[in-house]
């Protein structure tokens, strides 16, 4: 009876008004409902503010404000009173002035290159911008390294795969993982390689940092450009890098024409600023530093999910930072006064970049600090590119069809990829 009541009450409430249809509601033990509109908020709607508008002043014309009343009045305009200023300085209402009124402000632009961009040419765009060049794969004498039976760790290839199923399935709490994490991965192989340690103590006069900052600037042409900010972890050494190419190698670099790209900029995808130093150059560490020399800068990709480079804008953020660390460097060094001769000693930094599962290698000779023009001894770059350290890690197959197109686990782990990771390391050891 009341659950055909209550139906029949339902379908003529729009006939009734509305306290008659709350009291038979209650009647028959019906909850009222209250239908009310839904906040902008909750409907995901943005209420956009108006922007201001433009004050006009009129020469010779006193605006009638209300001020003087101390409430808003209809009619009359609002009046503009001066900043209150506090007798003390009160960071959280800081306002920086304009950046015309600011110390470090220049009329002419410089352009910068940071952590996050990503530049359209990239290889070709980077070894113009550094006045470099470039010789595809790694040397055989720095390959040669991790082939010695002295260099060997104990059950090798075992405990790399370990490293990276603790990568890719063990240290995530995810069902099915999609990607493995990059900075596990490098992390696992690092500690695996400090292994050696034991019967090359060499090998402990190293120390990892992260989140460093390096700037280095230099010029072009008419241009001005710096590199700035984080590229991920550093292992800096207490001795420098040797040199790849002897000094007959180097003074043949003059011959070497490098390559554009006309005719697109060689300034694209750079931010421009009137913000800057020009003679800034600093490695991130104080002079007294005990590991003062930059060996390895590894670049994870992937770890920030809001800037995901592709692999040639990878390889140009890693030759960049290599380098960027060299140029700084160099110039702490021999600070610049007048046109710089080649180095006597070339500066040498190397890089490792990887996704989770392709690796790139660099390594970056610099000869020369001489960068405004394109003649003279070049720059030097070593890069193998593109190289898979396994075809595919799943927790689950993939199917298809209900065949098995992917199995799980780890598939197609290449221990060669992880020996050049291991002469990259080796590298450097008195």
């Amino acid at each position: 009876m009341i659950p055909e009541a209550t139906q029949r009450l339902r379908s003529a409430a729009p006939l009734l008004s509305k306290a008659a249809s709350l009291n038979d509601a209650r009647l028959f033990g019906v909850q009222p409902r209250r239908h009310l509109n839904v906040s902008s908020r909750r409907a995901g709607k943005i209420n956009h503010r108006p922007p201001p508008r433009d004050r006009v002043e009129i020469p010779g014309l006193e605006a009638v404000t209300y001020a003087d009343r101390m409430h808003y009045v209809p009619g009359l305009s609002k009046p503009v009173f001066p900043r209150w200023e506090m007798g003390h300085k009160d960071p959280r209402f800081y306002r920086s002035p304009p950046h015309r009124d600011m110390a470090l402000h220049r009329d002419e632009p410089c352009y910068v290159f940071h952590q996050r961009s990503s530049i359209l040419e990239g290889v070709r765009q980077a070894l113009w911008l550094t006045k470099t060049k470039l010789t595809p794969g790694l040397p055989p004498q720095l390959l040669a390294l991790a082939e010695s039976s002295a260099n060997q760790i104990a059950d090798q290839d075992e405990r790399v795969q370990n490293a990276i199923n603790h990568a890719c399935f063990w240290e995530t709490t995810e069902a099915e993982p999609k990607e493995c994490n990059s900075s596990t991965l490098v992390h696992n192989l690092l500690q695996l390689c400090s292994s050696l340690q034991a019967g090359r103590p060499e090998l402990g006069r190293r120390m990892l940092a992260e989140k460093y900052s390096v700037t280095a600037s230099w010029s072009r042409g008419e241009d001005l450009f710096q590199v700035r900010g984080q590229n991920g972890l550093l292992l800096s050494s207490a001795w420098p890098l040797p040199p790849l190419a002897d000094g007959q190698e180097v003074e043949e670099t003059a011959n070497h024409e490098l390559e554009t790209f006309y005719p697109v900029a060689p300034t694209i995808d750079l931010q421009t600023t009137h913000l800057y130093n020009p003679s800034e150059n600093t490695t991130g560490f104080r002079n007294d530093y005990p590991y003062p020399h930059a060996h390895t800068l590894y670049f994870l990709d992937g770890v920030d999910r809001r800037c995901r480079l592709r692999p040639p804008q990878l390889r140009a953020k890693m030759i960049m930072f290599c380098f960027a660390n060299a140029l700084a460097r160099a110039r702490g060094l021999a600070p610049p006064e007048g046109p710089a001769p080649p180095l006597e000693r070339p500066v040498c930094v190397q890089a490792v970049g990887t996704d989770g599962q392709t690796f790139q290698f660099v390594f970056f000779q610099l000869n020369t600090t001489e960068l405004t023009n394109h003649s003279g001894v070049k720059n030097q770059v070593w890069l193998e590119e593109d190289v898979p350290l396994y075809d595919s890690a799943r927790l689950r197959p993939l199917m298809r069809r209900k065949e098995v197109m992917v199995p799980a686990g780890l598939i197609g782990y290449r221990p060669e990829t992880f020996r050049k990771f291991l002469s990259l390391y080796l590298h450097g050891a008195q």
